[in-house]
C-alpha cells in the first residue's frame, strides 16, 4: 500500500481520496496505527491507542459499499486529550489517582464527533488535570516536541499537538484553559482553536476550572479546523452554559477588516524571532488592505495574575471530588483525615497540589476579599476593554506566546517562568472570547512560531476568514 498520499493530509483532501473511492478508511487508520507505532516510543503524544480504531473504519469502510452518504468526518481518524471521555475508555487526566477510571459515557463532542463519522485512535497525554503549559507535568511521563525532541510540544493539550504534528493523526481534542490549545499549536507549528465560551459542551470533560474551560480542535489547517467546530458546536443539555450562536449580520469582506493590535501588551518580553515574525504578519495584512489599528487594552497587563488567582480557586472546588471514597485510587492513613492526606498526596502530582494549595488559599475567609473578589473584578473590567476595543476593531492581533518552545526541564523549578508562556493567551479564557492560533514563521533553530486572532463571542467565521487570508499570502 502506497501511504504518501495520506502523509499530512487535511480533511478535504481526505474526504476526496474517500468518496473518490482512491482510499478506504482503513488504509487510512493502518497508516496512523504505523506511524504511532514507530513514533510513539520517543515522543509519548498517545497514552493508550484503541484496538477499536480498525473495526471502526471497516464499519466506515461498510457503510460506503452500501452507497450511504458520506457524513461531515467520515473516516476521519481523531486522537482524543486523556481528560475528554469515551464511554468504556480509561480517562485519567494523565492522572495517578484516576490511573484506571473508565468512562462510563461520552462526552458530547464524542458523541457528535462520532455521529458525523469520525474514528477515535486513542487518547493522549497532558499535564495533569491540565495544570500546566509543557505536558512535563503527566504522570505517565513527558511528551517531546516532535520538531525538536530536546523541547516540550507545549500544554497541556501537548499530547494532541505533537500527535498531529508528528502526523499521528488527522486531528486531534483539546481542551483550552488558559491557552492549552492554543500555546502548544504554537510550539508544535500548526493550528489551534479555542472557541466562544457556551459554543462547545463540556459535558465530558473532566474540568479544572469551569468558567474558562473550553473544548478545541488541533489540526493542520484553518479549514479543519472550522469543519470540527461546526460538527462539536451547538446547544446542549447537559451543560448548561452552552447556547446556539445568535444571529449575525453579514460580515464585510476580509480586506475591509480593522485588526487591532496591543503593542503595550507585548512591548517587553518578547523574544527577538517573535517579535521579527509578528512584525511581518502585520506586514503582510496591511499589503492586502486590511487596517492595522493600534489599541489600548488597560487591564492586559493584570490578565496573568487574574488567572492565577481565578484558575487555581476554581480547580480547588472541582478536584475535592478526587478523595479516595467515591472514585479513583485509594489511600488508607491513620483516620478520615489520613485517608484524604495520602490519597490527595499520592495521587496527586507536585503543580497539581501546589494549584489547589493556592486555590484553596485564596478562597478561605481572611483572603477572599483580597484576591478571588478583586480577581473576578478585574475579570469583569478586562471584558470590558475587550468590549470597547471591538467597537473600533473587527479582531485583534497578538503574538500566540513570547517564545518558542524552550528546553525539557528549563522551567521545571520555575513556576512564574512557566505560567508566563500563557501570558497572550489567557485574556481569551478570561473574556470568553474565542481565538486561533497559527504558523507564521520560525526562529533561527527553526522552532515554530505562532500568530493569535481573537474575536467578538460567536465570530469564530472572523477568526477562519482572516486566518485563511493570511495563510494564502
Amino acid at each position: 500500500m502506497k501511504t504518501e498520499k495520506f502523509a499530512n493530509l487535511t480533511i478535504k483532501r481526505w474526504l476526496d481520496q474517500f468518496v473518490s473511492g482512491e482510499a478506504k478508511a482503513v488504509e487510512l487508520v493502518d497508516y496512523y496505527l504505523a506511524r504511532i507505532k514507530e513514533a510513539n516510543p520517543r515522543l509519548n503524544a498517545y497514552l493508550e491507542v484503541f484496538d477499536s480504531a480498525r473495526a471502526d473504519a471497516a464499519e466506515v469502510d461498510r457503510r460506503r459499499a452500501q452507497g450511504e452518504a458520506p457524513r461531515a468526518l467520515e473516516g476521519v481518524p481523531i486522537a482524543v486529550k486523556d481528560n475528554i471521555l469515551i464511554k468504556g475508555k480509561i480517562a485519567s487526566a494523565s492522572s495517578k489517582i484516576l490511573a484506571n477510571h473508565v468512562a462510563a459515557y461520552d462526552a458530547t463532542v464524542v458523541r457528535r464527533l462520532r455521529g458525523a463519522g469520525a474514528i477515535f485512535l486513542g487518547r493522549t497525554n497532558l499535564d495533569e488535570f491540565a495544570m500546566g503549559s509543557s505536558t512535563e507535568n503527566s504522570a505517565f511521563g513527558p511528551t517531546k516536541n516532535p520538531i525538536d525532541e530536546t523541547r516540550v510540544p507545549g500544554g497541556s493539550s501537548g499530547g494532541s499537538a505533537a500527535a498531529v504534528a508528528a502526523d499521528l493523526a488527522l486531528v486531534a481534542l483539546g481542551s483550552d484553559t488558559g491557552g492549552s490549545v492554543r500555546q502548544p499549536a504554537a510550539f508544535c507549528g500548526i493550528v489551534g482553536l479555542k472557541p466562544t465560551y457556551g459554543q462547545v459542551s463540556r459535558s465530558g470533560l473532566i474540568a479544572l476550572a469551569s468558567s474558562l474551560d473550553q473544548i478545541g480542535p488541533l489540526t493542520r489547517s484553518v479549514d479543519d479546523a472550522a469543519r470540527v467546530l461546526a460538527v462539536m458546536a451547538g446547544r446542549d443539555e447537559a451543560d448548561s452554559t452552552t447556547a446556539n450562536p445568535p444571529a449575525l449580520p453579514e460580515d464585510k469582506p476580509v480586506e475591509k477588516y480593522r485588526v487591532g493590535v496591543p503593542r503595550h501588551f507585548f512591548s517587553e518580553g518578547l523574544e527577538p524571532a517573535v517579535k521579527e515574525s509578528f512584525d511581518q504578519a502585520i506586514e503582510k495584512l496591511a499589503a492586502t488592505g486590511v487596517k492595522i489599528v493600534d489599541i489600548e487594552l488597560p487591564t492586559a497587563k493584570y490578565a496573568l495574575a487574574t488567572y492565577y488567582v481565578i484558575m487555581p480557586a476554581e480547580a480547588s472546588s472541582n478536584l475535592a471530588r478526587y478523595d479516595g471514597l467515591r472514585y479513583g485510587a485509594a489511600q488508607s492513613g491513620s483516620e478520615l483525615l489520613g485517608d484524604y492526606l495520602e490519597t490527595r498526596g499520592e495521587g496527586c502530582g507536585r503543580e497539581t497540589r501546589r494549584r489547589i494549595i493556592l486555590g484553596t488559599y485564596v478562597l478561605s475567609a481572611g483572603y477572599y476579599d483580597a484576591y478571588y473578589h478583586r480577581a473576578v473584578a478585574l475579570k469583569r473590567a478586562l471584558a470590558d476593554d475587550f468590549k470597547k476595543a471591538f467597537t473600533q476593531v473587527d479582531l485583534i492581533l497578538t503574538p500566540t506566546t513570547p517564545t518558542t518552545a524552550f528546553k525539557l526541564g528549563e522551567r521545571a523549578s520555575d513556576p512564574l517562568q512557566m505560567y508566563l508562556a500563557d501570558l497572550f493567551t489567557v485574556p481569551a479564557n478570561l473574556t470568553g472570547l474565542p481565538a486561533i492560533s497559527l504558523p507564521c514563521g520560525q526562529d533561527a533553530a527553526g522552532l515554530p512560531i505562532g500568530l493569535q486572532l481573537i474575536a467578538p463571542a460567536w465570530q469564530e467565521n472572523r477568526l477562519f476568514k482572516l486566518a485563511t487570508h493570511y495563510d494564502h499570502l
